[in-house]
């Protein structure tokens, strides 16, 4: 009876364009964070000098070291961002087709 309730759900379409929306969503931030690293690992393997560079004259921080940490800042930021969106549209839409479908077998 549960393998029904499962299959009756992954065949509806609005479950089907849940899914396809969820994996849109994360394939997109998936993209932008390996382009962020691998953009930054491309900027030090050629422009070392630029990031070996200090901040402001006397400074014992590079821009490197602000890189680096704005690139932590951007994971977390889309972490955040990820989580705003399961949390606001993408869990409620779920439980809303899981109420649906426990009224359809009723």
């Amino acid at each position: 009876m549960q393998h029904v309730h499962i299959d009756s759900i992954k065949a509806s379409p609005a479950y089907q364009r849940l899914i396809t929306s969820r994996r849109r969503f994360s394939f997109t931030l998936t993209a932008l964070m390996i382009i962020t690293y691998y953009g930054f690992i491309l900027f030090v393997a050629l422009a070392p000098q630029v990031l070996a560079h200090p901040l402001y004259a006397g400074a014992t921080t590079s821009i490197g070291i602000v890189v680096g940490v704005g690139i932590i800042l951007i994971a977390v930021g889309m972490t955040g961002w990820y989580v705003l969106r399961a949390n606001r549209t993408l869990d409620p839409s779920m439980s809303a087709l899981l109420a649906s479908a426990g009224k359809e077998t009723h």
